[in-house]
């Protein structure tokens, strides 16, 4: 959370007269729009911390008790009597999440609200995990099935993620919970020494010395299909951090180094072709290179430098879409340099015999330059 908290109203944008439901209007708005799922992976970070804002604000400004005391004491007093745990318990958001469409398990990911010591059956679902696969173009171009080594935590199979052997919390006698009286009203927090669950470790497991998880080093394929390109991501399920409430995921982000000769646009492969002026003018055969070897193609009579043609069916498997892409050639006419005197003279003997008819795009130009300095 922020060191320094925006008061509740102005983030979620009502007015301290609104009522539940404008405040629920407002916080789906927002939620919608913040939601980590539903953004790029460059603005996830800044998704996360205005989701929690927002959300946070939503959590007390909807529930009338929280909402009382946030009106009286602000802040500051708030603070000293909810903890984060307290503020989300009992807040509605499935019903919201369910009507937008995005997960609602994001709160368990983003608050840690069932983290902390004590064992991994306070952990809820695992945390999602990511990592960065390097690619040769030719990998991504074709697909591949790679093997990655992933860190990540595991229930321990001794205790089954209690941590040991577990007793009542002599703190809160069992109810996970401990009541305060602050002036009329008792104020249920979540118990600080057990952290809600109720009990203790009263015996620590050996194998993971009370934690209820450990840290494992494990070896994953990962497929890659064909066609992919750097940013993309790929997201293996189930394969993140464990919990008791089940598996986090594995982000794959892929990075896929440059070619030689291709340059991609989208699933086509744009290759820049040189030529001499005697093949763009006279035309010629040349050979192509594509990711499956070479075909043939014609370059017609008259070719001008940077016209492109398109080599169908012969570029990257779309990997949004069924079919595969295009080579896309881009002719270069290269002008000869290093020429010795015989081949000057020649040189000059053709451009005198061939005048201006035989250069429409330069005759054309200098009729409109000359037009242009008639009115200057």
């Amino acid at each position: 959370m922020p060191t320094t908290k925006r008061d509740y109203y102005e983030i979620l944008g009502v007015a301290k007269g609104a009522s539940t439901d404008e405040i629920k209007r407002a916080y789906r708005g927002l939620a919608l729009k913040h939601h980590p799922d539903r953004v790029s992976a460059e603005h996830k970070k800044e998704a996360e911390e205005k989701f929690k804002e927002i959300s946070e604000a939503y959590a007390v400004l909807s529930d009338p008790q929280k909402r009382s005391v946030y009106d009286q004491y602000g802040h500051t007093g708030f603070d000293q009597r909810y903890s984060t745990e307290d503020i989300f318990r009992g807040a509605d958001f499935s019903s919201i999440f369910s009507d937008l469409g995005v997960g609602g398990s994001v709160f368990e990911d983003l608050f840690g609200l069932f983290g902390g010591a004590g064992g991994a059956r306070r952990g809820g679902r695992g945390a999602d995990l990511e990592l960065e696969l390097p690619l040769s173009f030719e990998e991504a171009a074709r697909g591949i099935t790679k093997g990655v080594s992933v860190t990540r935590h595991e229930l321990c199979s001794e205790c089954r993620g209690e941590g040991g052997e577990r007793a009542n919390c002599a703190t809160c006698q069992g109810s996970g919970q401990v009541r305060q009286s602050a002036g009329f009203m008792v104020i249920a927090r979540t118990c600080h020494r057990c952290g809600g669950q109720g009990s203790t470790v009263k015996r620590a497991c050996p194998k993971c010395r009370g934690e209820g998880r450990l840290t494992l080093d494990r070896k994953l394929e990962v497929k890659v299909p064909a066609g992919v390109e750097s940013g993309m991501r790929l997201r293996l399920s189930g394969e993140g951090d464990g919990g008791s409430r089940g598996r986090g995921d594995l982000y794959v982000h892929l990075t896929v180094s440059a070619h030689p000769l291709f340059r991609r646009e989208g699933p086509h492969l744009l290759v820049e072709y040189p030529v001499s002026i005697a093949q763009a003018a006279l035309g010629t055969q040349v050979d192509i290179p594509t990711m499956n070897g070479r075909v043939s193609m014609k370059i017609p009579s008259g070719t001008q430098s940077g016209t492109v043609f398109r080599v169908r069916g012969k570029g990257l498997p779309d990997v949004h879409e069924h079919g595969t892409g295009d080579v896309l050639v881009r002719v270069i006419v290269e002008t000869p340099t290093n020429m010795t005197s015989a081949q000057r003279r020649l040189l000059e003997e053709i451009g005198k015999s061939l005048g201006t008819e035989a250069h429409p795009s330069q005759r054309s130009f200098l009729a409109k330059m000359r037009d242009l300095l008639k009115k200057s």
